[in-house]
């Protein structure tokens, strides 16, 4: 029954793919990020999240569900993931379980209300509690296999972090591990903690730089002179649609 419920949906939504990755391509990923070794590292710190309503997955994102701007219900709201359950360090040990793109067949599967157009990693990582998988959602649009070990590497260093996290003081150390700013903090521990901001704006004041990160749907900002925070903006924002 599920296999030709599989068939009508496809048959209805369309039989087009939503990866633009070759077939060999996708194969080659799939064996190559799998493999046990060599051992991978979060390289941002993470939030761990209900899956949009699925209860049999849970999201890891570097952003607050707020931020997490993949999913839209019928009257354009966004879909929130759900709230925050667990926040895991930079630097945590990390496997990619299992890699899955959007073809035809597995988007038909997938359930309804879940970003289902995105290549979804399966992802294991030291010290998560105990539940479902963890689910890092990657951008459908990387049509190479270089593009997108690229993007995997954005979230998932092969390199440990610990030498570059030893060198931060441990104030800094702990705002990473709780995805917490502070003043003073160099532009490389701000990404760790509060992940890749959506565009930065940059000018010159005298002989200054100053750089202006701004978050998914603008709530969050901070603000850099030099290569170091020096304040940052949050404003709350609206309550989000529920899957």
């Amino acid at each position: 029954m599920k296999r030709w419920l599989a068939v009508l949906l496809v048959l209805l939504g369309g039989c087009s793919s939503h990866t633009l990755l070759a077939p060999e391509d996708r194969a080659t990923l799939e064996e190559t990020l799998t493999r046990p070794e060599p051992q991978r590292y979060l390289r941002l710190s993470m939030h761990v999240t209900p899956f949009f309503g699925d209860a049999s997955k849970r999201l890891l994102t570097p952003y607050p569900p707020e931020e997490v701007l993949v999913l839209n219900d019928l009257r354009g709201r966004t879909v929130s993931p759900g709230p925050i359950q667990a926040t895991l360090p930079a630097g945590a040990r990390a496997r990619i379980l299992k890699v899955e793109f959007p073809t035809s067949w597995v988007v038909a599967e997938r359930v309804l209300y879940t970003p289902r157009t995105w290549p979804w990693a399966y992802v294991e990582v030291e010290g998560t509690p105990a539940g479902p998988p963890l689910v890092l959602l990657l951008p459908p649009h990387h049509k190479t296999r270089e593009d997108f070990l690229a993007e995997v590497d954005r979230f998932l260093s092969l390199q440990p972090l610990q030498p570059r996290l030893s060198e931060f003081s441990a104030e800094i150390r702990e705002a990473i591990g709780q995805k917490k700013a502070v003043t003073g903090m160099p532009a490389e521990a701000l990404e760790m903690s509060w992940g890749y901001p959506e565009k930065i704006l940059r000018s010159l004041e005298g002989t200054s730089r100053l750089e202006t990160w701004t978050y998914p749907g603008g709530r969050r900002r901070a603000y850099l002179t030099d290569g170091r925070l020096t304040r940052v903006e949050e404003t709350p924002a609206p309550a989000p649609a529920r899957p």
